[in-house]
């Protein structure tokens, strides 16, 4: 029997979508392509893989069969062939797809595209969502050419490297009527807060360290995104509770003013993750060691911001 490998990423990207319309828009192809791929899988596995229902697609037990398989075939087959190519970043020409959390959109990804552009003006980069799970950024299935922020419970598929810790610390407005050059454990409870909402089984970090000191926030506003905060703050006598690095950017608004938090509320992981069919691509590798050294910058001791 003769297999089209072509219709193995479409089998792969459905099965972590379960709805064509997201699937094609992940793969650049239309819906109509993208349904007539899977007929044409399904008539040579002789299976339906996909069975619709109300909010979706439910795969069959030979498609939840065969997409461990699948994954690892291809994984192998990537790492023959791009393990005998050669790069050079100065001549390559090459889109990756990125899935940063928010954190890392904010404080890693501004000085990965300035060394890109310095070192590789060839490497076009596209970001797509982080999403409510590492699963929906498409890594698992090698869509997504990696997932940068803090790694949850990943699949077996993916590799996962640590990059870096930050910690947290508090920001206000220059002029708050009760705050000035530090931050008690009392007036911290008793501001209204600012809170930044990280998505789905993210919720973690600055809500598990708060639970831990037992300090407790009067959450007025929540936002989706760390960019969202300093405009209500400046305009407010609201408190919110940041990442370091992303305060110390905030330092340099002459509207706010950075304190250290009340207690130590610790630090948290900041992470990559790749699908391990790309472990020996060496445009990949280059990419990762670029995204290793730009962390370690980052988080190298530098003055006091705070």
């Amino acid at each position: 029997m003769k297999y089209d490998l072509n219709l193995l990423p479409v089998f792969l990207t459905l099965m972590e979508e379960r709805n064509v319309t997201r699937a094609a828009a992940r793969l650049g192809m239309t819906q109509p392509a993208l349904s007539n791929a899977l007929n044409r899988l399904r008539d040579t596995l002789r299976d339906p893989l996909f069975i619709r229902e109300r909010y979706g697609m439910k795969p069959t037990q030979m498609a939840e069969e065969l997409a461990p398989v699948i994954a690892a075939a291809l994984a192998s087959i990537d790492d023959v062939v791009r393990g005998q190519q050669d790069f050079d970043p100065h001549q390559a020409t090459r889109l990756f797809t990125i899935a940063p959390n928010s954190y890392v959109e904010f404080v890693l990804m501004p000085e990965i595209v300035r060394r890109l552009r310095d070192q590789a003006p060839g490497i076009r980069v596209r970001l797509t969502p982080f999403g409510n799970d590492v699963i929906e950024t498409g890594a698992m299935s090698g869509a997504t050419d990696m997932v940068l922020g803090r790694i949850v419970d990943p699949p077996d598929n993916l590799v996962v490297q640590h990059l870096m810790n930050d910690g947290l610390a508090c920001v206000v407005r220059i002029g708050h009527p009760e705050i000035r050059d530090s931050l008690s454990r009392q007036q911290y409870e008793g501001l209204k807060h600012v809170n930044v909402l990280p998505p789905g089984r993210m919720r973690i970090g600055l809500f598990q360290a708060l639970g831990q000191q037992g300090l407790t926030r009067d959450v007025a506003v929540s936002v989706t995104h760390f960019l969202a905060v300093p405009e209500m703050i400046a305009v407010t006598d609201y408190c919110a509770t940041l990442p370091s690095h992303i305060c110390e950017r905030l330092a340099q608004d002459p509207r706010l003013r950075v304190l250290p938090a009340p207690v130590d509320l610790g630090r948290f992981p900041v992470e990559m993750a790749w699908h391990v069919r790309y472990r020996h691509d060496p445009a990949h590798r280059w990419l990762r060691s670029l995204i290793v050294e730009v962390a370690k910058d980052i988080a190298r001791p530098g003055p006091a911001a705070l």
